[in-house]
């Protein structure tokens, strides 16, 4: 099964003229998982490859305007286009409380809504993964998730099932479902005939903002991917220690120290153009990644290859039009 993220929005705070506020998108199968929703996440959505989808699911890490802030408006826009497929919204205490007063402003929907509060430590069930809630450390109502799924039956052993004469068929995908198969000469095969070692699930651990906590390394402990905020360089720690912020050499050190295999940089302050910050968690952590809008982190299970970073890869084909623009737009460094 496919996994990825597509990062929408990789600006910390405010946008720039090539980075949007916070945003990102997780792709698992058919479902689809926002975190966070910044100004301009609908209209990042609709320049991008994917569209605006009919998403179910929204999960807030916390308050702080530039996290929910296009929450509304995104809103309103599926209920103009006359949307009738329920929505879910997730977020820390307080999350009904700000919905009260957002309702102001987007008004009457065309479909329900569903405000649910999360604490540290709660999870969220689904086909084949669970969501995972844990605190970071922010000063404010907050959490981080974890997209975490399901261990895997070890791999099948072809030549073991021949020689049990395990027909080929229906038989054997009991089997490799982890059940047990009753032959037509009455014997029992149970799986661990026929299976290797379970295998692990994926894991992709976001922090949304925090200050380095304790938290974050234990839950991203051999993680696939980790998205950790890095808001300021080394030379602003003061500032990142302030604000409860992380600086780009402390979100590797917190990746050296939980085994990631790939970390992802992102709410980088506007003040910088991105490669200070790479450069600076690279020093610590090689496995690091400061992806742009609209780059896609692929994530496939650990035999088939690691994380792989794609450019662009959630931006559509370029017409002329958008060339051109986009040559008119354009800044230095980016």
């Amino acid at each position: 099964m496919d996994l990825d993220i597509v990062f929408l929005g990789t600006s910390a705070s405010a946008p720039t003229a090539a980075r949007a506020p916070t945003a990102l998108l997780v792709r698992r199968g058919g479902d689809r998982l926002l975190f966070d929703c910044a100004e301009g996440t609908q209209r990042q959505l609709m320049r991008s490859a994917l569209g605006l989808p009919d998403l179910e699911d929204v999960f807030i890490t916390h308050f702080h305007a530039d996290h929910y802030l296009g929450l509304p408006g995104m809103l309103k826009t599926f209920a103009l286009r006359g949307r009738d497929v329920p929505l879910t919204v997730y977020g820390p205490p307080g999350l009904r409380e700000l919905f009260g007063s957002l309702r102001r402003v987007f008004g009457k929907l065309t479909y329900p809504v569903e405000v649910t509060e999360l604490r540290a430590g709660e999870s969220i069930d689904r086909d084949g993964y669970r969501i995972l809630v844990f605190p970071v450390h922010h000063g404010v109502s907050a959490v981080g998730y974890a997209v975490d799924e399901d261990v895997r039956p070890g791999r099948f052993d072809v030549e073991a099932a021949d020689a049990l004469g395990v027909p080929s068929g229906p038989e054997r995908g009991v089997l490799q479902r982890g059940e047990s198969l009753t032959l037509a000469d009455g014997r029992t095969i149970t799986p661990d005939s026929v299976l290797g070692e379970a295998r692990p699930g994926r894991r992709i651990v976001i922090t949304g903002d925090t200050a380095p906590t304790e938290t974050v390394r234990i839950l991203a402990e051999g993680a696939d991917v980790l998205v950790h905020e890095a808001t300021f360089t080394e030379d602003e720690h003061e500032r990142a220690e302030d604000t409860l912020h992380s600086t780009a050499r402390q979100a590797a050190e917190v990746g050296a120290a939980a085994g990631v295999r790939l970390l992802a940089l992102t709410h980088l302050s506007p003040r910088y153009f991105g490669s200070e910050l790479l450069d600076e968690a690279r020093a610590v952590f090689p496995a690091t990644v400061a992806p742009r809008d609209f780059d896609v982190i692929e994530v496939p299970f650990a035999e088939r290859g690691e994380p792989t970073l794609v450019k662009n890869g959630a931006r559509p084909p370029r017409t002329t039009e958008t060339q051109e623009l986009g040559s008119q737009n354009q800044v230095p460094g980016f």
